[in-house]
């Protein structure tokens, strides 16, 4: 879709951007309301994420609201920063730092006994002998199925910024050696991450993976690694998701000032304490990081994964095959359509029947995944807030 439609005159830049020449308006708004929900939803889980960091580190002495606070003002000094043009060496020290965390995660975890008291404090799951699972573990429920796929989703799900990188790469053939090394990187390292991990602490593996390690000296360091890496997250996400909601939102409907102006410059300077906040409310409120996370990789990031894209392609598809020889376009840049309507579309259709009616089939099946996700992350909501956690909204006690 990206080689048919991106043009020096009219360049693609965003997911939105193809929605809206498939489409139209209506599609392009949708997919950068719920962009905006996604990356604001992200921010909201590094806050929790490295809330329970510091707690941690803290032994727990520090009120639980307290140490998001202390992530959430972090976050706000480095959310000023408007460009990324000399972040990206920082953004690929983050990965491996991650690495380098990840060893160290599975060192301790081959050679300590699982922080039974975090898992407790979030699940309600008492100490006792680890148990593992080669299939579904025995005892889980339907919706626990579906909790870890949502996982699963939230880990691998990125095409939301495909378009973005295709934009910046140009070449097409640099973005598949790219996709396709970075794929392989991720899926080998955290299949190795999670199945060695799982190995060793069975039912009691905790997310994030070192928040689950008893010792505390290896404990603090596998969460201040995640602090570091979190903050520069923290500044991706905040500053590519506070972009796309002033420039699809603030500046198309409400007419806010350009960036590149020094009104722009100012209002983006108070926006970010509000971005954040924001953020910081949806941590505070939900204090469940499996299943926040989980519910986010169900609502938004399973959609531009897996729902958009056979959508995007059956509607590119069948205007492009619906075009007869006869259509030209004019000098003044007019199409001149023989025909519209049902007619059209059937036309179109019939052209690459198998292949339409393959996007139709796997279009409903990500549909219908992603509801039976949001399904189950709202109901394992609503039973860790009846107590399944110690964490309660906008309270002092820890889930770890």
């Amino acid at each position: 879709m990206f080689c048919g439609l991106d043009s020096d005159l009219y360049p693609l830049k965003s997911y939105g951007d193809v929605a809206y020449r498939v489409y139209g308006p209506w599609a392009r708004h949708s997919i950068n309301i719920l962009q905006s929900i996604q990356l604001i939803f992200n921010v909201g889980i590094l806050i929790l994420s490295n809330g329970q960091s510091i707690s941690q580190m803290s032994k727990g002495t520090i009120c639980f609201i307290v140490c998001l606070v202390i992530f959430l003002v972090a976050g706000m000094v480095v959310g000023q920063i408007r460009t990324l043009a000399r972040f990206g060496w920082l953004a690929n020290i983050a990965v491996w730092i991650n690495v380098l965390n990840m060893f160290f995660i599975m060192g301790v975890a081959a050679n300590s006994l699982p922080n039974y008291a975090a898992v407790q404090a979030a699940y309600s799951i008492a100490p006792g002998p680890v148990h593992r699972s080669a299939g579904q573990p025995p005892g889980t429920s339907f919706i626990d199925a579906l909790n870890g796929l949502n996982q699963a989703i939230y880990s691998f799900g990125g095409a939301m910024i495909f378009v973005e990188f295709m934009a910046e790469m140009r070449h097409p053939m640099d973005f598949w050696k790219a996709l396709i090394i970075a794929t392989c990187f991720i899926y080998f390292v955290y299949m190795f991450f999670g199945l060695f991990v799982y190995s060793y602490q069975g039912q009691y593996a905790f997310n994030p993976a070192m928040q689950g390690l008893s010792p505390y000296g290896w404990q603090t360091v596998g969460n201040v690694l995640n602090v570091i890496t979190g903050l520069i997250a923290a500044c991706l996400y905040g500053n590519i998701g506070l972009k796309v909601l002033y420039v699809s939102v603030l500046e198309e409907f409400f007419h806010a000032p350009s960036l590149i102006k020094k009104a722009g410059k100012i209002f983006w300077v108070g926006l970010i304490p509000v971005y954040w906040a924001l953020a910081f409310v949806i941590a505070a409120a939900i204090p469940q990081f499996s299943y926040l996370s989980g519910l986010i990789g169900a609502l938004c990031i399973l959609q531009f994964t897996y729902t958009f894209p056979p959508i995007l392609y059956l509607g590119y598809q069948i205007k492009k095959d619906a075009m007869l020889p006869s259509e030209q376009m004019d000098v003044h840049g007019n199409y001149n359509r023989e025909d519209s309507g049902m007619t059209r579309w059937i036309r179109g259709y019939k052209r690459r029947w198998l292949m339409n009616s393959f996007n139709v089939f796997y279009a409903l099946g990500a549909a219908t995944t992603a509801v039976l996700g949001i399904y189950s992350s709202i109901k394992s909501l609503i039973g860790a807030f009846n107590g399944t956690s110690v964490a309660t909204s906008f309270g002092c006690a820890a889930p770890v």
